[in-house]
């Protein structure tokens, strides 16, 4: 695709609906506008409004476009909207609209962080970052897209075989206050049946959603995909590439018991936060930190489990 556009000229306009293609595109040298975002009825069940579509309705209606910089990230000319959209995410871990299924964090009262990573799975980023894991032998969180997903089906039977859990983060990235609930749903049905081979047959539990952004409730569509809302409460911003000791001093300084650490695998050039996990690791290690999936962080014990059904916990005989 890269290829193609720069043969037939050096700017591309583009909709909301695939959120990964931004950084990729500018940096490959292109000049990548964004469209206002189409309405819901203006878009296929899955994907994003046909280009003659979108070219078309630029031409004719001359909508504002926003340019999109390098290391901008994918939300340029929308940051209101998806604070916006962040503020309502974690309105509902406040609010558990539904008892154990929004967090940012998982229990304060033991020495336990998870990392996670989104956008992937992209090579040689996911790769190396698995490469890293290893080494240390601990485990990670992967909240992956569809869309590279069944692109690189080898990586996903890495992070299997390795042991780290899988997470959906929807098919394309896209924000999902655009998108119709119907949309929303095929969005991760699509994600979570390209991962369910690498998952027993199961679709991952574990969501995402892209920039931590979600429409106002009710969240009946979460209840209907049995997913758990996992955010976090440790960004060290790495998609805008400030640096590796920026990013990795930036997790330091934020990171507490429980924490959840939200970094990137995909979505363009991530070299940065794979050569800052060496430092944040062994420095988490070094504090006494175990370092676990977001799964197992967020398992409540035994006791509060049978608190929240109002039983005792059993005792042995």
């Amino acid at each position: 695709m890269v290829d193609f556009l720069h043969g037939n000229g050096s700017r591309v306009i583009i909709d909301d609906t695939n959120g990964l293609l931004y950084d990729r595109l500018t940096e490959a040298g292109l000049t990548v506008y964004r469209a206002d975002h189409r309405a819901p009825s203006q878009l296929p069940l899955l994907g994003s409004a046909p280009a003659e579509a979108l070219a078309r309705t630029t031409l004719r209606d001359r909508p504002p476009l926003s340019r999109s910089a390098m290391g901008s990230g994918t939300h340029s000319g929308r940051d209101e909207e998806l604070a916006g959209g962040y503020e309502t995410a974690m309105a509902a871990v406040a609010d558990q609209p539904a008892p154990g299924r929004f967090f940012a964090h998982g229990p304060r009262g033991e020495k336990k962080v998870a990392l996670t990573f989104d956008d992937g799975p992209f090579p040689p980023h996911t790769e190396r970052i698995l490469d890293i894991l290893e080494h240390y032998a601990v485990p990670a969180t992967f909240f992956c897209v569809g869309l590279n997903s069944v692109a690189h089906p080898e990586i996903l039977g890495r992070i299997q075989e390795r042991g780290h859990a899988f997470g959906n983060h929807t098919w394309s990235h896209p924000y999902l206050p655009d998108l119709s609930e119907a949309q929303i749903l095929e969005q991760l049905r699509s994600t979570g049946e390209a991962l369910s081979t690498f998952t027993n047959g199961d679709a991952p539990t574990l969501f995402r959603p892209p920039y931590g952004a979600l429409p106002p409730g009710p969240y009946d569509w979460l209840t209907t995909m049995e997913a758990t809302t996992v955010l976090w409460d440790v960004d060290p911003k790495d998609w805008s590439r400030p640096g590796v000791e920026v990013i990795a001093r930036s997790v330091l300084d934020q990171v507490r018991p429980g924490s959840i650490v939200l970094m990137h695998d995909g979505g363009g050039d991530r070299s940065q936060t794979v050569d800052a996990l060496p430092t944040i690791i062994e420095t988490l290690l070094d504090r006494g930190y175990r370092l676990v999936r977001a799964d197992h962080l967020l398992e409540r014990p035994v006791s509060e489990q049978a608190e929240a059904r109002g039983t005792s916990p059993s005792t042995p005989d």
